[in-house]
C-alpha cells in the first residue's frame, strides 16, 4: 500500500529544516558585527514638533523593569521555574541571536571549535553599541536524557559561557543573566534529537541607564 503523500511532503519539510541547519553549521561563526547588529535595539522614531504629551506610564515595561533588577546577579540555579518562563516570555519581544556553541561531551566545557563563536560574543557584547545592557544567556539541549539531567547541563554550560565572558573580556557579572532551559523549548520540535536544538541564545534585554530613569 502506498503512503499518503502528505506525510512524505511533512517529511521532506522536516528533512529540509535539518539540512539547512547543517549547511549553516558548517559555515563560518557569526562576525561580531553580525552579532552586535542581531542584538542593537530597535532606533526609536524622533519625536516630532509640536504638543508635547506626557508619556504614559507602561505596566508591562515597568513589570520587565521589576524583573530584571530581581534577577540581575542571581546565581542561575537560584532562578525559580516561573522566573525562567517570564524571562522566556519578555525575550520574545527582544533583539536576540541562537549560536552553535557546542560542548565536550557530557561537559560544560566549551569546545574548541566553537571558542571563535564565544570571543566574537564577547567582542560584540563590550562594543559600543551594546555595552551597559543587560542580557540573558540561556542554554538549550536536546531531547536526549531525562529534564533533570538536560536542566543541570544547560545551566552548567551558560555558566561556563558567562565565566568566560567575564574572565576574557571584563564584562560585568551583573550585566550577563544565565538561565537554563533543558529540553524544554526545543528550536526544532519535530526533531528532539536535532543538532540545532543544542543552542545557547543571547538576548538583549534592557539598557540599565535606561531603565533606571
Amino acid at each position: 500500500m502506498c503512503k499518503p503523500m502528505g506525510t512524505a511532503r511533512g517529511r521532506r519539510r522536516t528533512d529540509n529544516v535539518e539540512d539547512v541547519w547543517k549547511k549553516m553549521s558548517h559555515r563560518s561563526a557569526f562576525t561580531e558585527d553580525q552579532i552586535v547588529r542581531a542584538l542593537a535595539p530597535a532606533k526609536k522614531a524622533p519625536l516630532t514638533r509640536g504638543l508635547s504629551i506626557a508619556p504614559q506610564a507602561d505596566p508591562a515595561a515597568a513589570a520587565e523593569g521589576r524583573l530584571l533588577q530581581n534577577i540581575r546577579g542571581r546565581a542561575t540555579r537560584s532562578l525559580s521555574a516561573s522566573e525562567r518562563e517570564e524571562i522566556s516570555a519578555i525575550a520574545k519581544d527582544k533583539p536576540n541571536i541562537d549560536l552553535e556553541i557546542t560542548f565536550d561531551y557530557n561537559s560544560a566545557d566549551i569546545s574548541t571549535k566553537s571558542l571563535p563563536s564565544v570571543q566574537a560574543l564577547g567582542k560584540a557584547l563590550t562594543n559600543p553599541d551594546l555595552k551597559g545592557s543587560t542580557f540573558v544567556v540561556a542554554g538549550h539541549t536536546d531531547a536526549a536524557g531525562g529534564e533533570a539531567y538536560n536542566q543541570d547541563l544547560s545551566e552548567r554550560r551558560a555558566d561556563s559561557i558567562k565565566r568566560y565572558l567575564t574572565g576574557k573580556y571584563s564584562i560585568a557579572a551583573a550585566d550577563l543573566v544565565t538561565v537554563g532551559y533543558g529540553k524544554s523549548k526545543l528550536k526544532d520540535p519535530a526533531n528532539p534529537l536535532a543538532e540545532m536544538n543544542r543552542r545557547v541564545q543571547v538576548v538583549n534585554m534592557a539598557n540599565k541607564n535606561t531603565a533606571a530613569k
